[in-house]
């Protein structure tokens, strides 16, 4: 976060810094007297921490700068936080082990491996926060905070997070690598994932509309440019001149690391043209591709309204976004309020086993 970014947060802390704290207070007595039981709420920080969106805020703002890239990545932290056992921040916990905790990070796992990113910047986030409002902002609700400020700041629509989860002090990659939907998913596995969850097929369709900005690497969708399925021949819902393109970026055993823009034409906006990419079979994912291409799918509707109506995909995204984060959230006493975002509270250190 830029300097003044930092002060002006702070300085909106400070003024109610005493209340956070008796309101702090308040809420261990009131864990006590079924507290346990609380639900997400859109003021829960407004006493204890007035500063934590605007903080979150600079701190992406700032990312922005160097890495247009990052909007989207943080974006994508929330959404595999949330398959995952709930939004409960256990996506960002290292590999570990110690006496009172041994972490299998769900950072390994198939879809996050060299994948996920964007880790960082929730550092530092988590790092200003914990200046402003110490022991206050959980690691799962700044996932939900950066993935509207991404989206809004990206030119997408804004709203009103609802906050108040916890962490969790445990990781589960067995259940990331079943829960997680693969790039090379078609849309029966799609929609069977989605539901597990509780999300229909409108959230399925609404919420891959996050995918008109960003990137994926070459061997996200690599499988598609020369031997689909097994057949020696490329994925036949690929565009032809898109499928040259593509060729050309990601050649038969070249560097799958290379990486594609979602949007060929505004790959950082958040925005309608996913839509109306599938519409000309110019989406990247075959998972992308699957909501248009599959003959007879009820999302193929789904998909022209939002090529015409960007109001509407807004207007769904906002929902299931919503909707999204409220799966099984920790709230009241149930897990913490991670000091750092990649261990549990009381590790002295966390031992990383492997790099993402």
């Amino acid at each position: 976060m830029s300097p003044s970014s930092s002060s002006a947060s702070q300085n909106n802390c400070s003024i109610k810094i005493s209340v956070s704290i008796l309101f702090a207070i308040l809420l261990i007595l009131c864990a006590g007297a079924g507290y346990g039981e609380a639900q997400l709420t859109t003021t829960f920080y407004d006493e204890v921490c007035p500063c934590a969106i605007t903080t979150v805020r600079g701190v992406i703002l700032d990312a922005l700068q160097t890495d247009p890239r990052i909007a989207a990545s943080l974006t994508r932290l929330h959404f595999h936080d949330c398959f995952v056992n709930g939004c409960d921040g256990s996506i960002l916990l290292d590999n570990s082990s110690s006496t009172s905790s041994t972490i299998d990070s769900e950072k390994a796992a198939f879809a996050n491996n060299n994948s996920a990113r964007g880790f960082d910047v929730v550092d530092n986030i988590k790092t200003a926060l914990e200046t402003a409002c110490p022991g206050v902002v959980s690691c799962a609700d700044i996932l939900a905070i950066a993935a509207e400020e991404s989206v809004s700041l990206s030119g997408g629509p804004s709203w009103t997070v609802l906050l108040g989860r916890r962490d969790s002090t445990t990781a589960n990659r067995t259940a990331a690598n079943e829960a997680l939907p693969a790039p090379s998913f078609t849309l029966d596995e799609l929609k069977a994932s989605f539901a597990a969850i509780g999300l229909d097929t409108t959230d399925l369709v609404a919420l891959s509309g996050a995918h008109t900005f960003g990137r994926a690497k070459c061997q996200s969708f690599s499988n598609r440019l020369y031997d689909f399925n097994s057949t020696g021949l490329p994925d036949p819902t690929l565009n032809s001149t898109y499928l040259e393109t593509l060729r050309e970026l990601c050649p038969q055993n070249g560097n799958a690391s290379v990486l594609a823009n979602f949007d060929p034409s505004t790959p950082n906006t958040f925005d309608g043209k996913y839509f109306s990419n599938l519409q000309v079979r110019k989406g990247l994912l075959q998972s992308d591709q699957e909501l248009f291409s599959t003959s007879g799918a009820d999302t193929i509707n789904i998909v022209n309204n939002f090529s015409v109506n960007q109001s509407a995909f807004f207007e769904s995204f906002v929902k299931s976004m919503i909707k999204m984060g409220n799966i099984s959230p920790l709230t009241g006493t149930d897990g913490e309020i991670r000091l750092n975002c990649r261990r549990v509270n009381g590790e002295s250190s966390a031992t990383l086993i492997a790099e993402y």
